[in-house]
């Protein structure tokens, strides 16, 4: 009986994520949860469905070819992509890295997810978020089951509210997160779990030979970009109009939950950002130019 109990146990986790999964569809879509399931099925010709994409890629035709051909991969190159996203902390942050290149922008902003690093600044956050918050760690049955579909949009469903939380470890205090870093590296070194403990000693010898300071914007582009793609939002780098003025948008500001509550944007006019609600900010025409990546 306590195997049974244990199989159940086991197999209820992923059947909650996949119910959480479709619901969260549905509502993004505006689709019947029956529509939704069928979309998220792994083995359904519709699981090649993407959502557009909203990461700004200029007039530059081999980034637009290569977003065209991350796009169309086939589902086992998906899968491949969704087990590396679940891999905590460092496949994760390989893949978001790869998800948000580099991108220079127009206006005289320079670089957007930037920095040399930021791949092992992103997983260094996880790996405080690990240490210090085990609870904001996705269930690794959640996660397995998440990976096998090949869909990018529920892995980050599961990993939602880690992905949050790593972000707003960006508002604290930057000259304390390193020793936030540094403790957590420290335990992950001294702890028992053989995959956390070589995470950490691969993650504390960059830390020591790295200056990763310039990649903490860099990582906040990124994962502004991710989280604003739940709310349909305006990732860094796209083009938008404040009060009748153009701009392009360098990062979100965010509440304890919910939506982007503003924006920073630099205006055309002006030489500094401006901190603005999201109700006031607007896309541009298609026709205005956009971000030019290199």
């Amino acid at each position: 009986m306590r195997d049974g109990r244990t199989t159940m146990s086991r197999r209820s986790v992923p059947d909650r994520a996949r119910r959480r999964a479709i619901r969260a569809l549905a509502a993004e879509l505006g689709v019947a949860y029956s529509v939704a399931a069928r979309l998220l099925r792994a083995d359904s010709p519709a699981s090649a469905r993407r959502l557009p994409l909203r990461f700004p890629v200029g007039d530059d035709e081999h980034r637009a070819w290569m977003f065209a051909a991350r796009e169309h991969r086939t589902f086992h190159s998906r899968v491949r992509d969704t087990r590396l996203a679940t891999d905590l902390p460092l496949g994760r942050a390989a893949h978001l890295t790869r998800r948000f290149p580099r991108l220079r922008a127009a206006g005289g902003i320079g670089p957007l997810y930037d920095g040399e690093g930021r791949e092992t600044t992103l997983a260094m956050l996880y790996s405080v978020l690990g240490h210090e918050s085990p609870s904001l760690l996705p269930h690794p049955d959640e996660l397995s089951w998440a990976a096998e579909l090949g869909e990018e949009t529920a892995v980050d469903i599961a990993c939602a509210a880690l992905d949050r939380a790593a972000r707003q470890l960006l508002d604290h205090d930057r000259w304390r997160l390193w020793a936030r870093v540094e403790a957590a590296l420290d335990a992950g070194a001294a702890g028992t779990d053989r995959k956390a403990r070589d995470a950490a000693i691969v993650l504390g010898q960059e830390l020591r030979s790295t200056s990763l300071r310039g990649s903490l914007d860099g990582v906040r582009h990124i994962l502004d970009a991710l989280l604003v793609e739940t709310y349909d939002g305006h990732p860094p780098g796209i083009r938008v109009r404040v009060a009748g003025q153009s701009g392009i948008v360098v990062g979100a500001e965010w509440g304890p939950t919910g939506p982007p509550i503003g924006y920073q944007v630099r205006l055309d006019t002006e030489p500094g950002l401006r901190t603005v609600p999201t109700t006031d900010v607007t896309p541009e025409s298609a026709a205005e130019p956009e971000p030019i990546p290199t």
